[in-house]
């Protein structure tokens, strides 16, 4: 049995690098619709059993681009949703750099959670147990960098304070294959898909 998982990060927004988006319903921007149809055509050749996407506006619009071309639905995740950020979310990164509970849950993303959120731990286990469960084929997963990150570094064996050493950049394809022990193999990590993009 063969199962494969496409680890997609949703494309390019208004706020990416300057605000902590969280749960929010932000649109891509033209970038982000851009990198949505050059990932659509990275993948034109690979036969997609399943899309699965986060409940976001952003990664409900990345996965459109590749469903439209295979003729397949999207299927909400909650399970693939964002990090529950707590009161970190909306805050721009410039105003976090200074807040302890900030520092904190970077330097110790294996213990420390969000004010009024989730921990990585918790973020993490319900995506791996959700794409533990999927069957056969290949499946492409649209959901949001840290989880993409938490997600391999726990396949890898990593504690989640190396996660910020996996590069995930919007519109980028991290591909796993899941093993029958509940294992999983890393075969490509942040493939971005920006040679046929528009200049």
């Amino acid at each position: 049995m063969t199962r494969l998982l496409l680890l997609a990060r949703h494309g390019s927004h208004a706020e990416v690098g300057h605000v902590l988006s969280g749960r929010s319903e932000i649109a891509l921007s033209t970038r982000g619709h851009d990198e949505a149809a050059a990932l659509a055509r990275h993948l034109a050749g690979v036969d997609v059993s399943a899309i699965r996407a986060s409940p976001r506006r952003r990664t409900v619009e990345t996965a459109a681009a590749v469903a439209q071309s295979h003729g397949i639905d999207v299927v909400h995740a909650p399970a693939l949703d964002e990090i529950d950020f707590g009161a970190f979310t909306g805050r721009d990164f410039a105003s976090l750099a200074d807040d302890p509970d900030w520092q904190q849950w970077n330097a110790e993303r294996g213990s420390a959670r969000c004010p009024g959120g989730e921990t990585m731990g918790e973020a993490v286990a319900r995506a791996t147990g959700f794409l533990a469960a999927v069957g056969e084929g290949t499946t492409l997963c649209v959901t949001h960098c840290d989880i993409i990150r938490g997600v391999v570094a726990h396949w890898l064996g990593l504690g989640f304070e190396r996660m910020f050493q996996l590069g995930c950049d919007p519109g980028s394809v991290t591909t796993l294959a899941l093993d029958e022990r509940g294992g999983a193999t890393l075969v490509a990590l942040n493939e971005r898909p920006r040679d046929d993009l528009p200049r």
